[in-house]
């Protein structure tokens, strides 16, 4: 799938910021591909770039609108769709991480076919799954893992990624859902896996490699949560992780979506030992990332200091203070 660049991002007009993660992670790690965005009437997002029409978009070189926005079921809202059409006949391509398949709404397939524009839909694939076997392969692999959904499980592996591949080592960040398949250009978005492939479409995102390669495997959902526990024991047993780091986000009380309790970070350690060890007995936690947007620092750095030492592992928030306790400790446990 190759998707033309630069993006205008549209955000429709979500009610949070959460709800436009795939924006917000594109422009992150991707700035120089995001010209300017596109917001309705009620959005509550913000990408902090320009806001653009779709004609100044396309004079401003833009090639792609890539529908930045994610929400349960994975659905496109009705009234989008006229915003959509229009994006198609100005001349761009659009490009989605919703389960819906564009294609399959009658009034954009049309708009795409009469303009000649693609269509592309980043959470389906063309590859066919076999279904994992667990057999040991060579190579190294670390997955994050979550309290909670959206908590900053791909921040923190592609942080890692960073951070590892400046001290040397030889490591990979592996997509696993539409924004990390939007950011790496390749990946596979595995809760649009078939249940019975979802360990053998990991195996296929970090396949064997060379011993000391590292790939750090995005991870999705929480072993916890009602809705998304499925996905997450598919990526653990697939992943074959060596290594996992928790994640976390302080403020939460109950999970996402849903009226369940969130989990103690240690509890998330021992269930992803627990069932990690049926295709990986050494698993082993490196440390712990905590989102901490919403703290000050000096409420961060105490709450970082208070879970290093219950736990005994790095505590960090890669994105505010880096992640180079977490890589000491993976050189420690795991030396070359």
């Amino acid at each position: 799938m190759q998707i033309a660049t630069p993006y205008l991002m549209f955000l429709g007009d979500v009610p949070d910021r959460l709800a436009a993660k795939t924006a917000y992670g594109i422009n992150d790690w991707r700035p120089e591909w995001c010209v300017g965005q596109l917001r309705m009437e009620g959005c509550a997002a913000d990408l902090g770039i320009p806001d653009l029409t779709l004609e100044e978009a396309v004079a401003k070189g833009c090639r792609t609108m890539v529908v930045g926005v994610v929400n349960a079921g994975g659905v496109l809202p009705d009234h989008w769709v006229a915003e959509i059409v229009a994006a198609l006949d100005a001349g761009l391509d659009v490009a989605s991480g919703l389960h819906v398949r564009l294609g399959s709404i009658g009034q954009i397939a049309e708009a795409a076919k009469r303009n000649g524009r693609s269509l592309h839909d980043v959470r389906h694939t063309t590859e066919t799954f076999p279904t994992g076997k667990g057999t040991k392969r060579p190579g190294r692999r670390l997955l994050t893992v979550g309290t909670d959904c959206s908590v900053g499980k791909k921040y923190t592996a592609l942080a890692l990624e960073r951070g590892m591949r400046e001290r040397g080592f030889d490591a990979d960040f592996r997509a696993t859902g539409q924004t990390g398949v939007f950011i790496s250009g390749r990946g596979v978005a595995i809760d649009a896996v078939v249940a019975d492939f979802i360990s053998g479409a990991v195996e296929w995102v970090a396949p064997a490699a060379d011993p000391n390669h590292w790939d750090l495997i995005e991870g999705q959902g929480s072993l916890f949560h009602p809705s998304f526990a499925g996905v997450s024991l598919g990526l653990l047993h697939g992943s074959q992780a060596d290594a996992f780091v928790v994640c976390h986000e302080p403020t939460r009380t109950r999970m996402r979506g849903v009226e369940a309790s969130l989990p103690t970070i240690q509890e998330v350690i021992d269930l992803t030992i627990r069932c990690g060890a049926l295709t990986n007995p050494g698993i082993r936690p490196v440390g712990i990332a905590v989102n901490t947007e919403a703290l000050a620092e000096p409420q961060a750095r105490a709450l970082l200091s208070e879970a290093e030492a219950v736990h005994r592992l790095p505590a960090t928030d890669p994105v505010r203070f880096g992640v180079e306790g977490i890589v000491d400790r993976i050189a420690a446990e795991f030396p070359a």
